[in-house]
């Protein structure tokens, strides 16, 4: 049992250092009156989770009301359907199962004030495995320690393998895309070779009919 943990811990080791977990941890600045959009590229029904608070200037007092921002289309899926929303806030968090794979977006704004101010966000975003609290998991469980580490070496191998199947249908995609793209130009090439000739006989004629008129001939 124990060569067996050790290999599937390998295994999961090398599937993580080639596909990795997505997990966005960042603090940014916000000035007064700017936006701010992060993207992240989910799966469909990819588990997404995340949190973000305004980082307050004077610790120990309440966040002014200069510095709360407001979470407009917070996360806003391919097709425009928003699942998160706050106006004037400090902080909140969000939980979604994307319901196709693309680009999904959080943007951040801060209110347009007289005396400009800038405002640190921090924000947390993860997807996959990595957006699964396991620690809730084993409380809720009442499974033993081994039996949480195979949970976790599970759900990991099965999103290295929907990553897998995912990549390849993007790499489908893209010979798609190439062999029509080098079928256009071989059209076109073939097209401005046609046209070349052609110019090149009409010239050809001209100069012959104009030496005959001349008498050159």
């Amino acid at each position: 049992m124990s060569g067996f943990i050790m290999n599937l811990h390998l295994i999961v080791t090398i599937g993580l250092v080639i596909f990795p977990m997505s997990a966005c941890s960042m603090r940014f600045d916000l000035r007064s009156g700017a936006t701010k959009c992060i993207s992240e590229d989910i799966k469909s029904k990819a588990m997404s989770v995340g949190k973000y608070s305004v980082v307050n200037p004077n610790e120990g007092f309440p966040v002014p009301d200069s510095h709360k921002i407001t979470v407009r289309k917070m996360v806003n899926s391919p097709r425009g359907v928003k699942y998160h929303h706050g106006d004037h806030v400090e902080a909140g968090n969000f939980a979604f199962t994307g319901a196709e794979p693309g680009d999904y977006t959080a943007c951040f704004w801060a209110p347009d004030h007289k005396r400009p101010v800038t405002v640190g966000v921090d924000f947390d975003w993860r997807t996959g495995v990595a957006a699964t609290d396991w620690s809730n998991v084993a409380k809720k469980g009442q499974i033993e320690v081994m039996e949480l580490e195979l949970k976790k070496l599970h759900a990991t191998v099965i999103s290295i393998h929907d990553e897998i199947f995912y990549l390849r249908e993007r790499e489908e995609e893209m010979q798609l895309l190439n062999r029509a793209t080098n079928s256009k130009m071989a059209t076109f090439s073939f097209l401005s070779l046609v046209v070349c000739l052609s110019v090149a006989g009409l010239q050809l004629w001209h100069l012959k009919t104009f030496f005959e008129r001349k008498k050159l001939l």
